[in-house]
Formats: C-alpha cells, structure tokens, sequence
C-alpha cells in the first residue's frame, strides 16, 4: 500500500501538538496577566471627579477624620458618600468663590446631588460590609490604601477576590487596634505577627473562606 503522507508529516505533528500546548500556556498566561493588569482592575489609576477633591488636603493636612464625611461607616455596610451640606458647612465660608468649587455650589443651590465616581465599586453579586471590618480591626488604609497622600483618589488594590481571600486566610497580617483603624500611616509598637495573633483571639477572628461569607 502506497504511503499515504509524506515522512516530514510525523515531524510535523509533534511540532504541532507541542506548539498547541505552549500556545494554550500563553495564552492562558495573557489572560490571567490581563484580568490582573490595572487595565481591568483599575487599580493606580486616578478617577475623574466633577470636583477635584483631594483626600491629602483635607484629611492629611487639616486631620478632619474619615467619620465627618463618611458617616456610616462605622454602623452599616456602606460607608457613605458625604451630601452637598457636608461640603457646604466649611466651604460655605472658605474658599466660597473658587472656581473649581462651582459644581459644589450649584448642586446646593439646586438640590441636586453632584456624580461622583465611584473608584471602590464591588460586583452586585459580591457583599461587603464596612462597619463588621472595623469592627474587626481592618482600618481604612488596608483596603483603601495610603488615602492622606492622595490628592486625587485611586484605587489602591484590585479588589480582586484573590486578594480579598489573601486577607481572610491571613488575617493576622492585616488588623490593628480598633482604636487606631481610622489612623493615618500607623506602625505596630510590636511585631505584627504577635499583636495579630492576639487581636485576632481577641476580636473573634474567624478565617472565613466560604462563597457564601461574600457571594449571598
């Protein structure tokens, strides 16, 4: 029987199987690269806002603390975004005519809450709950990154479920006093591994890992 394919073809499909997994390899490697990348999480990169608000100034500088604008923060699962009056009771007085405060005006004048972006926004399938973090000892900057040296907002981590389940597999690494969640630039008198070790015994920490814990 004459043979059907040439000798070369078996060199051939070794080249080709082989190549057919380093290409599966690459381009699972491209995707998972992608979907880590700042390009989809979002993560470094400043958010546009109809007010350039700066973090750095107000919080940084003049020490009024994350609980004046983000009020309920402490009691229930969104921290807040502060109304227009909130803005108003300072600037009201200070820096009254300032050009860049103009959507600030005009949205008490006519009632109509200013759009901010959104620059921490989870899925709607997954839940979080801000007041049961701090309650636990997760300040703001774990999350939310070095916020007093921002003079506009970024999102500091990707927000990721990996990282967020990095935490909860290691909370140790991550918990203060909860005197101190709201502190800026906060350093441990002592190893952070001892101290997390018996906050974590004394808060009740559990390492919750499950799906149901954040996808209800």
């Amino acid at each position: 029987m004459a043979q059907i394919f040439h000798p070369s073809m078996n060199t051939f499909s070794k080249v080709t199987i082989f190549g057919s997994v380093f290409m599966i390899a690459g381009a699972l490697w491209f995707f998972l690269t992608v979907e880590r990348s700042s390009y989809v999480t979002q993560a470094k990169v400043v958010r546009e806002q109809p007010v350039p608000f700066s973090h750095k100034h107000h919080v940084a500088d003049l020490g009024i603390d994350c609980r004046y604008c983000h009020t309920s923060v402490e009691e229930t699962a969104f921290a807040g975004i502060p109304p227009t009056k909130t803005c108003m009771t300072c600037h009201s007085q200070i820096h009254a005519t300032a050009g860049m405060l103009e959507p600030v005006r005009e949205s008490w004048r006519t009632g109509k809450s200013i759009e901010w972006v959104r620059v921490h926004d989870l899925p709607d399938f997954v839940y979080f709950n801000h007041s049961i973090h701090l309650k636990k000892g997760v300040a703001c900057e774990t999350c939310h990154g070095p916020v007093g040296e921002m003079a506009l907002t970024w999102r500091e981590n990707s927000l990721n479920m990996e990282w967020c389940l990095d935490c909860h597999r290691d909370p140790e690494s991550n918990v203060r006093p909860r005197e101190e969640v709201f502190t800026l630039d906060w350093h441990p008198k002592t190893e952070q591994a001892v101290l997390g070790a018996r906050l974590v015994e004394d808060y009740d920490i559990q390492n919750l890992t499950n799906c149901s814990i954040c996808h209800r």
